[in-house]
């Protein structure tokens, strides 16, 4: 009778320790953005599916809130976070972001790119346009036309993807 009985306090014990790391996983799961989860990737091939229908496959080269930094075997892409509908390959691992990483913006990945003056292929929701990236401000950059009609601002909110040319 007593051998019966704490085998069922043992089981009871089992199942309560099951549920709270259950409940523990969940929750940090929780608290686990997508760009520590990119972050967690250096060197790891995942699929991007931007907005709009582009695929990218390719290794993680870096990521922060603002982007993903993605190599594949020709080019360099730029993707903000915004523009990404979903990911394949995405590990379960994470890393948190540091502070100073979480403050490298958008605009500070594109002023490097500016500084860069490489041509690119700059993908937007209203069409692609190649060029180079010209002045950046707080939430737009220009884009320089490779076909000499000036620039284009384009919003933040809009771009895509910055691939190298």
């Amino acid at each position: 009778m007593f051998g019966d009985l704490e085998g069922q306090l043992a089981a009871a014990h089992d199942a309560e320790f099951a549920t709270e790391v259950l409940e523990l996983t969940t929750a940090e799961r929780a608290s686990v953005a997508l760009a520590e989860r990119l972050a967690a990737a250096p060197g790891a091939t995942v699929v991007l599916y931007l907005v709009g229908g582009t695929v990218l496959r390719g290794t993680v080269a870096d990521a922060n809130p603002s982007w993903v930094l993605l190599h594949d075997s020709a080019r360099e892409h730029l993707v903000p976070t915004g523009a990404i509908a979903a990911v394949e390959g995405a590990p379960d691992a994470s890393v948190p972001v540091r502070e100073i990483e979480r403050r490298l913006t958008l605009g500070h990945a594109l002023r490097l790119v500016a500084r860069d003056a490489s041509p690119v292929l700059v993908e937007t929701s209203g069409g692609e346009f190649r060029g180079k990236i010209g002045a950046v401000g707080a939430d737009h950059c220009d884009v320089v036309l490779d076909s000499g009609r000036g620039a284009l601002a384009v919003p933040f909110s809009a771009l895509r993807r910055v691939t190298s040319a």
